[in-house]
Formats: C-alpha cells, sequence, structure tokens
C-alpha cells in the first residue's frame, strides 16, 4: 500500500465505523418520527370537503288564504257535512270565510259548548256545537258574540237567534213506542212554549220561534234521539234540480 493511501483509509474507517455507531440510533428514531407525524395530522385540520348545495323544494301548492277558504267553501257547496254554528254565525259560507279561526269564542263560551274540528268537512278549524255532547243554552250576554274579533260571529239579539230547527221524530219518541209521558225536550228549552210544545201527544216545534240550539236534543234520553237539531245550512239549502 502506497503511503498517499493511508489517509485515505483512515478516513474510510472512521466514516464506516460512525456509520455503524450511528445505526441504534436511526432504528430508535424512527418510531419517534412516525409519532411526531401521527400527532402533526391531529393539529392540521381536515382539509374542507366541498358540500353540495342543499336543495330546497319549493311547496307545490302554495295558495293564499282566500283561495284555501274559498276552496273550503266550494267544497261544501259540493256536499260537505252541515254543522250547527254558534248563535249570531253568519250564513255557512260567509261565515266559513270571514272566520279567523282564533278561538276565541270557544274560550267565552261559559257551558264549552262551542268547539273547533279541523276536518274538512266541518271547516278546517271553524267553531261548531255537537248537541249530544253541549248544546248552547242561551246565555245572558251571549259571550261568544262579543268576543268575536272577526264579525263571523255577529251581536244579534235573543229573539233573532237562528242556529237551525228542532225536529221531532215521533217513530223513535218514547211517547210512540212506550206510550211514557216524557216531556224533557219541552221542559228543558230555554226559549220555552214560542219554540217548543206539547199538543195532545205531539210535540209540536214552532219553527218562527226555535233558535235550534239543541237543548232539546242533548236532554232527549232516547238512542238515537227523538228530537234533532237541523242546522240552519241545511235546513236552507236549495235542493239540487
Amino acid at each position: 500500500m502506497r503511503d498517499d493511501d493511508k489517509p485515505m483509509n483512515r478516513r474510510r474507517f472512521f466514516r464506516e465505523g460512525l456509520a455503524e455507531l450511528l445505526k441504534p440510533l436511526q432504528k430508535a428514531a424512527r418510531p419517534l418520527e412516525q409519532l411526531a407525524h401521527q400527532l402533526g395530522k391531529l393539529e392540521d385540520p381536515p382539509a374542507a370537503q366541498e358540500q353540495p348545495a342543499p336543495q330546497i323544494r319549493k311547496p307545490q301548492n302554495t295558495v293564499s288564504y282566500s283561495a284555501y277558504a274559498g276552496g273550503l267553501a266550494a267544497a261544501f257547496d259540493a256536499g260537505g257535512e252541515h254543522s250547527l254554528r254558534p248563535p249570531g254565525a253568519r250564513d255557512e259560507q260567509d261565515f266559513r270565510n270571514i272566520c279567523s279561526r282564533c278561538g276565541n269564542c270557544v274560550h267565552a263560551c261559559p257551558v264549552h259548548a262551542i268547539q273547533l274540528d279541523h276536518s274538512a268537512a266541518r271547516g278546517a278549524g271553524v267553531p261548531f256545537i255537537d248537541a249530544d255532547a253541549s248544546a248552547c243554552v242561551m246565555c245572558d250576554g251571549t259571550p261568544c258574540m262579543t268576543h268575536c274579533p272577526s264579525s263571523a260571529i255577529l251581536t244579534v239579539p235573543r229573539d233573532e237567534i237562528d242556529m237551525g230547527t228542532a225536529v221531532w221524530h215521533e217513530h223513535q219518541c218514547v211517547r210512540t213506542l212506550q206510550g211514557e209521558d216524557c216531556t224533557m225536550c219541552v221542559d228543558h228549552c230555554p226559549v220555552g212554549p214560542s219554540a217548543l210544545e206539547l199538543q195532545g201527544n205531539t210535540i209540536v216545534v214552532k219553527e218562527d220561534g226555535c233558535t235550534g240550539c239543541g237543548y232539546c236534543q242533548q236532554n232527549c234520553p232516547t238512542t238515537p234521539k227523538s228530537i234533532t237539531i237541523t242546522p240552519k245550512s241545511k235546513r236552507d239549502a236549495v235542493p239540487a234540480d
């Protein structure tokens, strides 16, 4: 070996020796590098993914309230259910169109006779009376009239109230079937003989005096009822040609 090669060999010797010494340190450092890499991923916020814009579906049947009420009126004209309305209520179609469905008359009624029914047949929330459950008692002051904010229920004198007319069903009455001397309907009529009267063995309804309050129907003891109220809208309906 030449003398000029000795420095080169010494440098290679030390370099290779140093590399051997550092190998354990490199192996030990790899897990630390991997851990640092994972921690870096946790600290970095995730890349924002582009989300598709939400699709807003427009209602397919958006109508004004007036058109909605007009549709209900048309449904009524086509054969909707006739309901007993509160005292002072306007004619059926006007009542359905004008009523705001606020429920003030319901809360004002002292005997809880007025109810709300959201079915389309009864006007989708307009007030009605179920005479079988709780009839109108023709109370003093008629607060349902004074609490109506929309004028769907008008303030009218007691003797001008017209909700409908009572109809006596003789074939169902215990007076006819069993010969009983029942006068429940006559005895409980809040108007009195000017609306309902017993003549002989017959219950006579005086249409000019009957207000259609339904109190006779509520107090009738038979099932089905021997006296019922025909609501004004049904009574006054014009028969189809």
